[in-house]
């Protein structure tokens, strides 16, 4: 596809294909590091147009690959440690992102130390589901208005939310 998207979290130092780094971080569309490349364009003084492209791009693809209708629950015992983390169903919950999306049809996966993607959560041990951040809304829903402001002042009849 032509049009500017997300970042992958990993590149090729020499081809710039993505690729992957431990096990269970294969080449994949990555919200979280897209987010805060998105944080920086944002702060640049007089975007081009080739910034404006990527920026309106990757909130397409934002607001594209939201997941909605769900909340991730975090368990932790007496002493404050996380030993379990679930995603479930939640009408009333705020949207979410996977950190990690396939490169092929952009569905989210998550991913065990075996290097296997699998579509949930509770497919991957605990010590990956509490060890890891498979699912982020902070970082993303402190870009929609950073976005809404930015738009209005350099692009106010682009954009993708209108």
């Amino acid at each position: 596809n032509p049009k500017p998207t997300v970042w992958c979290q990993q590149h090729d130092y020499k081809t710039f294909l993505p690729t992957k780094a431990r096990a269970y971080e294969l080449p994949s569309y990555c919200s979280q590091e897209s987010a805060y490349i998105v944080r920086l364009l944002l702060s640049l003084p007089n975007p081009d147009d080739r910034v404006k492209e990527a920026v309106h791009g990757a909130m397409a693809w934002f607001e594209q690959h939201k997941i909605t209708g769900k909340r991730l629950v975090v368990k932790k015992d007496a002493k404050g440690k996380k030993v379990d983390v679930q995603l479930v169903d939640d009408p009333n919950g705020h949207p979410l992102w996977a950190r990690y999306y396939d490169l092929e049809k952009g569905e989210p996966y998550v991913c065990d130390r075996d290097g296997v993607p699998r579509k949930h959560l509770e497919e991957i041990g605990v010590e990956r589901r509490t060890g890891y951040s498979w699912y982020d809304n902070e970082r993303l829903e402190e870009i929609y208005p950073l976005y809404e402001a930015w738009k209005n002042q350099y692009d106010p009849e682009g954009g993708v939310m209108q």
